[in-house]
């Protein structure tokens, strides 16, 4: 039995990852690493945490003699690596946390596995997932792909960037058997809602305003959520070593565009009149160091490894709406920090 270790695995995407991975391969055990800040959510994973392949781990990736323990203990034929700080906002308000978590973090992550594996890497392997931030802004029509310069322009963008640098350094340097991956912007279900689409879905819910920076003109290719965990499955287990594969929906969308269909898709489902939601629109002053856009060539992924997005954004979005007023209860823990609470009750309890 192959033991995977998948870090952020109570987030958004690394909730979905884990699941699809502990659903798929019953001869695989999973371990989920996850400190449990603000953005790691138990509840995400309430339908898969009596599996006998799943186990959860709450601990940090910034604590090295945590991390060395957890190689020692579990003995790991790969790492997916997800945990990460990810809020753009956040990162120009305290940049430190995220050198710490991003860049700190990965390189503990990356000398346990160097350490524990002892330069015999056969069957094993290290995925580092990362953004299409990394790049900067494409303003030119054109399409980020595999091979365009890094151009970080937040200290969100700047820490994943330096943390991808440190994980093709370990290649080249150590021969560490290594993949990563850039994607797009994600959506669907489980998002915390500091992020745009869960935000404005609570929002619009609510009759709260839905505050748009500057004109709303800036640009992000989406992929809902599930399509990514598939494509990151099909990365760790058919990628080619030291290759990098971009991820992206082919949904591109200015935000303003993108904010009305939703109002009208909140309006349809909450049977409200027609243009009420767009009523609750409001501009505000643009981020420090908003790129413009940004747009991913995902044809690498495709060509190579057979996997395309299986939803355009009017469909994931409607699916992603839906999930949201279902789950009301879900939203409401999260939004009034409750769900902080379940682990505690759920896993403490066990010990």
């Amino acid at each position: 039995m192959k033991t995977i270790l998948i870090t952020g695995g109570a987030g958004f995407i690394g909730s979905h990852v884990v699941r699809l991975f502990v659903n798929q391969y019953s001869d695989y055990k999973i371990v989920n690493l996850d400190a449990l800040t603000y953005a790691g959510n138990l509840e995400n994973l309430k339908d898969i945490e009596d599996k006998p392949n799943y186990i959860f781990e709450k601990g940090d990736i910034t604590d090295e003699a945590f991390i060395f323990n957890l190689f020692e203990r579990y003995d790991f034929d790969g790492v997916i690596h997800l945990a990460a700080e990810s809020h753009v906002d956040r990162s120009i308000s305290n940049p430190l946390e995220f050198l710490k978590t991003n860049i700190f973090g990965t390189v503990i992550l990356l000398n346990a596995a160097k350490e524990s594996w002892k330069d015999n890497y056969e069957g094993k392997r290290f995925y580092h997932v990362s953004t299409d931030e990394v790049y900067g802004s494409v303003d030119d029509g054109g399409f980020f792909t595999e091979e365009t310069s890094y151009d970080p322009q937040s200290p969100y963008s700047a820490s994943k960037a330096g943390s991808d640098h440190f994980v093709r350094a370990y290649a080249n340097t150590y021969g560490l058997p290594i993949v990563i991956s850039n994607c797009s912007n994600n959506y669907g279900p489980n998002q915390f809602p500091e992020k745009l689409i869960p935000l404005f879905i609570n929002n619009i819910r609510s009759n709260k305003p839905l505050p748009v920076y500057g004109k709303g003109e800036n640009i992000r290719d989406w992929l809902y959520v599930i399509d990514h965990a598939i494509a990151i499955d099909l990365v760790y287990h058919k990628g080619k070593n030291k290759e990098t594969y971009n991820i992206g929906g082919f949904n591109e969308w200015k935000n303003l565009d993108l904010i009305k269909v939703m109002c009208k898709v909140m309006d349809e489902k909450l049977g409200r009149e027609k243009g009420t939601s767009e009523k609750l629109i409001t501009y505000v002053k643009d981020r420090a160091g908003h790129d413009l856009r940004y747009a991913i060539d995902a044809n690498k992924i495709m060509n190579e490894l057979g996997w395309k997005p299986s939803l355009q954004f009017e469909e994931g979005i409607s699916k992603t709406i839906d999930w949201y007023l279902e789950n009301e209860e879900w939203l409401k823990n999260v939004t009034s920090g409750a769900y902080q609470q379940y682990y505690d009750e759920m896993y403490e309890k066990r010990d």
